[in-house]
């Protein structure tokens, strides 16, 4: 049988239609319980006879049905597999599912799994459970009926059983005794189970002892209703707030209608908004306007009650804030439009004792988290995971709960745990689903894939990668053709071939986006059979490969260009030196030598001209670090050395890519994916116009010609190292690349600023990008190798995927940053060395110090806590001046560098003054010291590498 509803709804254009809506009703739906005799036996369902739920409030084994909330906000304690032998509702699923997707998924990860006995049971379509909906209830009123009206079924179907329902809802849940339901709060059930403890510490805690408020702390917050009538009129504004990472009291909020984001300062401007947060701001008038603090403030409070030394540091920032050409845009915020919390990583305060403990994030934007925990003792010596549950106004920390414990404090697989999950990125193992879709070995290829596609086995390929390079995306020829001319060909690895659209591989690929580096580790976009085998363009081995093929003069003109899928066997997988060697070695005459000649010859014209046109060269501090085989702990941190071959390879990738864009773009005008790098604003520039001003440099930035042209002209021949900060600097200006689908912006749009040229996309790295996995098959169908699908060409499913590739890839710099930090420090522990460094950035404060061996920037302190300074600082030149020396941008300096590890969460480099000297301020000179010791008894900087070398050849000769 089914029941109909209808109603009548107004269109688009004013008309009024009559819908009617179906629901079918069934007598033939289970209940789940394996020892009813009523019901069919459902094969999906996982309820056990066996299992006992045992909770001494209750003297009788149980099921439990939940309520909405209880999963919504206490999955934590569900995951735990204490509790087991639960009925989903499906009222209660379907409400989950449309109020929270990533509960949802985790939902369903636990109804999947046999072992947790979770069914869900489809009571809005059983004839005794169903109940219509009524237009004068409430539709939350509606539901919470459902469930007590299926709840009151089950002890009606199978009176030998017993059924208790658990809602966080006082109403429902009083209703529900009031019906002769069996029901309790989570907190009372969890109390009353065995091993209540870690348990008990998972409970999500959003009214968290607001008995004991004490003085508000935080001004409210502003109500829905009045937030949102308030920016219907202008009054207030919706951005994103970003928390600084430099400063606890300071945040930056985007807004519609501002070029610079909004400033916010100290307790009440922030107002317990946390990073990532959707807020509503209310903006100043211009006169209260003020300029971001020059200074570094660290949030060091040892307790949540010391708020007296929160209100002295808004003093200290309060003084250093001024009105002047800087200020920016000045707010506060009002209230919060949606939460975007997320389950944080770090570790319990030393200091704190008792049930309550302070947690301290790894991520400094995030404040730090009060909890409650029972077992503070073993977690002082873990990594944990702990969520944010609330932040009411008078607490000085938000309050949230454990979820897990990762590891030791300090394990090299621990910090690798947390980099990849403070940076969200997914590091799960290969579902079955996922490895199934992997063709099956021997792979060969047949006839048919020979007719397929272009046999290009005859010609001379090789490939240039990093040395451990596996996963070989790319591979170049160059033979000479007739008529002088050259025949150019960049072969790419065809992963669109083994991942089908659709296909659960192809899911996986696309969640993930990226393949993430770490240091000694690599978390794979697609399956290690894929990226390192059959795709990996190896030295002597037949592959599939798309291939760009031009045909130039020697002047790397292109006077035609081809794309086709086709069969490559590369003679050689070389490194980025092995090829430099090659090219250089005038006696190697064969055919990969000649080639790599004439490559190297072309990308040298190909890049003056980008230059020429506007290209930006920039700079980064890519260090590499180099890893002892055996014990994996890091033997020396270097950086990144280059060579010609680098940018030859380059330059062919950037040609690829750009002829492939101005090719799908032709043929799917609305659907190509392309990759834009908007032009920065303006005042993005002003460090670097400010730091170039300084330095008697005249920086241009009307145009990234102009800007490139400064940049090449801002060179001083007693600073070699000041150009390569400078454009490290203006690296820091511009704005993250992002990939778009072509039919979502206008053409004007689709420049890219860093390479100056109107298209470009990624079509050269699809092992290691889905971006370019969607490239080729795009280009696939301009080339007739393949056929279309409708998501392909579906402009706003393009758009979403494109939002997650662009988080995704940002996602994994950081988190390959972050992992290069961890083992930067970990090579110092124990050590001090003296090095060379150059002032960055001169704060009101302290000095930012670049040391390049390293490509470390650290902070040094030009005051301690409770002295006084015996530095001026100069706002109008921006130096630091002590006695005769003065310290302006760029800088050379000589310090003194130490980890300091007294803050375990963030170990930090400290920072002393060698050279100029400033007496009462500098250090001595280590050269100074006891050779091999130091005052402190420290390593010099390269004993562990000594060591390591010494137990090796010990080894050898043992064996």
């Amino acid at each position: 049988m089914f029941t109909t509803k209808s109603f009548i709804k107004k269109n688009k254009i004013g008309n009024f239609l009559k819908n009617v809506r179906e629901h079918y009703i069934r007598d033939d739906i289970s209940c789940g319980v394996p020892n009813c005799t009523k019901c069919k036996a459902e094969a999906s369902s996982f309820l056990s006879e066996t299992h006992i739920n045992k909770c001494s409030l209750y003297n009788f084994n149980h099921f439990v049905i939940l309520d909405t909330n209880i999963i919504l906000d206490q999955m934590d304690v569900l995951e735990e597999p204490v509790i087991s032998n639960v009925i989903i509702l499906h009222t209660v699923y379907k409400e989950v599912k449309n109020r929270s997707l990533p509960i949802y998924k985790r939902l369903n990860a636990i109804l999947d799994n046999p072992s947790r006995h979770f069914y869900v049971f489809i009571n809005d379509h059983h004839q005794d459970t169903f109940i219509p909906e009524e237009d004068s209830i409430l539709i939350n009123d509606h539901n919470d009926r459902c469930i007590r009206a299926a709840t009151s079924w089950y002890i009606k179907h199978l009176p030998a059983n017993h059924f208790v329902l658990i809602t966080d809802d006082n109403k429902n849940r009083q209703l529900a005794i009031a019906g002769q339901i069996p029901a309790c709060t989570i907190a009372e059930y969890v109390k009353h189970l065995e091993n209540k403890s870690l348990l008990e510490d998972k409970l999500s805690r959003k009214d968290f002892h607001t008995e004991s408020k004490g003085k508000e702390i935080f001004p409210p917050h502003l109500s829905t209703a009045q937030l949102l009538n308030g920016i219907k009129q202008g009054i207030l504004h919706q951005g994103t707030f970003r928390a600084s990472k430099d400063n606890f009291l300071e945040g930056f909020i985007n807004v519609e209608g501002f070029t610079d984001p909004v400033l916010v300062q100290g307790r009440s401007g922030l107002n317990r908004a946390v990073d990532g947060d959707i807020v509503a701001i209310e903006i100043f008038k211009k006169e209260q306007w003020v300029s971001p603090s020059e200074i570094i403030l660290e949030d060091d409070g040892v307790s949540e009650e010391q708020i007296e030394d929160v209100e002295e540091k808004e003093k200290v920032l309060k003084n250093t804030t001024v009105q002047d050409s800087e200020i920016k845009p000045t707010g506060k915020v009002v209230g919060i439009i949606r939460r975007k919390w997320k389950q944080y990583c770090g570790i319990l305060q030393g200091n704190s004792d008792g049930v309550y403990q302070i947690f301290v994030p790894a991520n400094r934007s995030i404040p730090k988290v009060r909890i409650e925990t029972r077992q503070a003792d073993f977690l002082k010596t873990q990594k944990l995971i702990v969520t944010i549950d609330a932040w009411p106004r008078h607490s000085r920390y938000p309050h949230g709960h454990f979820v897990r414990a990762l590891g030791r404090i300090g394990s090299q697989d621990t910090e690798n745990e947390v980099v990849l999950l403070e940076h969200d990125v997914p590091h799960s193992q290969f579902s079955e689903e996922v490895l199934s879709c992997l063709p099956k070995l021997p792979w060969i290829i047949t006839e048919e894939d020979e007719k397929r596609r272009v046999d290009l086995r005859d010609i001379d390929i090789c490939s240039v990668d990093p040395p451990g390079c596996t996963d070989i995306d790319d591979a170049l020829h160059c033979r000479p053709i007739k008529d002088g001319k050259l025949e150019v060909g960049v072969h790419i690895a065809d992963v669109s071939h083994f991942i089908r659209p659709g296909t659960a591989i192809d899911l996986e690929a696309a969640s993930r986006a990226t393949t993430v580096y770490l240091v000694g580790k690599r978390i794979d976009m697609v399956p290690e059979l894929l990226s390192s085998n059959l795709c990996s363009l190896r030295g002597g081995e037949e592959r599939f490969a798309f291939s760009c093929v031009w045909e130039m003069d020697q002047n790397a003109n292109i006077l035609k260009t081809r794309f086709h899928k086709s069969i490559i066997r590369s003679r050689r997988a070389m490194t980025y030196e092995e090829a430099q060697i090659t090219i250089d070695d005038k006696t190697q005459t064969d055919s990969i030598a000649e080639s790599l000649r004439n490559l190297n010859m072309l990308a040298k014209i190909l890049k003056r001209r980008r230059r020429e046109n506007g290209a930006l060269v920039l700079a980064s501090t890519e260090v590499k670090i180099l890893m002892d085989s055996e014990t994996m702990e890091p033997l020396d941190v270097e950086v990144k050395k280059m060579y010609e071959t680098n940018s030859m390879v380059e330059e062919f990738m950037l040609l690829a890519n750009i002829s492939v864009a101005e090719k799908i773009l032709d043929d799917f005008p609305d659907c190509a994916m392309l990759r834009r790098h908007p032009t920065p604003p303006a005042t993005n520039f002003d460090p670097l116009v400010k730091a170039g001003r300084h330095l008697g440099f005249d920086i241009q930035i009307d145009c990234g010609k102009n800007l490139a042209e400064s940049l090449d002209n801002a060179v001083k021949a007693d600073n070699p190292y000041l150009n390569t900060m400078l454009r490290m600097l203006a690296t820091r200006c511009m704005l993250q690349a992002v990939y778009f689908p072509s039919g979502t912006l206008q053409k004007e749009d689709f420049y890219h600023y860093g390479l100056a040229v109107p298209l470009y996309t990624h079509f050269t790295s699809p092992i290691r990008r889905y971006a370019d996995i969607i490239v080729h098959r795009l280009l696939a169908v301009t080339c007739a190798a393949d056929s279309t699908y409708p998501d392909l060409l579906d402009k706003q499913k393009s758009s979403e995927l494109c939002q997650n590739l662009n988080y995704r890839n940002r996602m994994a710099q950081y988190a390959g940053r972050a992992s290069v930090a961890f083992n930067t420090h970990l090579f110092f522990k124990g050590k001090l060395n003296d090095e060379q460094g150059y002032i960055l950035y001169v704060r009101k404060n302290a000095l930012q110090i670049l040391i390049p061996k390293y490509g470390l920037e650290c902070t040094m302190y030009l005051v301690k806590k409770g002295e006084t300074s015996i530095f001026e600082y100069d706002e109008e030149t921006i130096t630091q001046k002590a006695g005769d020396v003065v310290f302006h941008t760029f800088d050379p300096v000589l310090i003194r560098l130490k980890l300091d590890s007294s803050n375990i969460q963030h170990e930090k480099f400290t920072v002393q003054l060698v050279e100029p000297h400033i007496p009462g301020f500098s250090v001595s000179p280590l050269a100074e010291l006891q050779e091999g010791m130091n005052e402190e008894g420290a390593k010099p900087v390269n004993e562990r590498k000594r060591k390591s070398e010494e137990t090796k050849k010990n080894k050898k000769n043992k064996k």
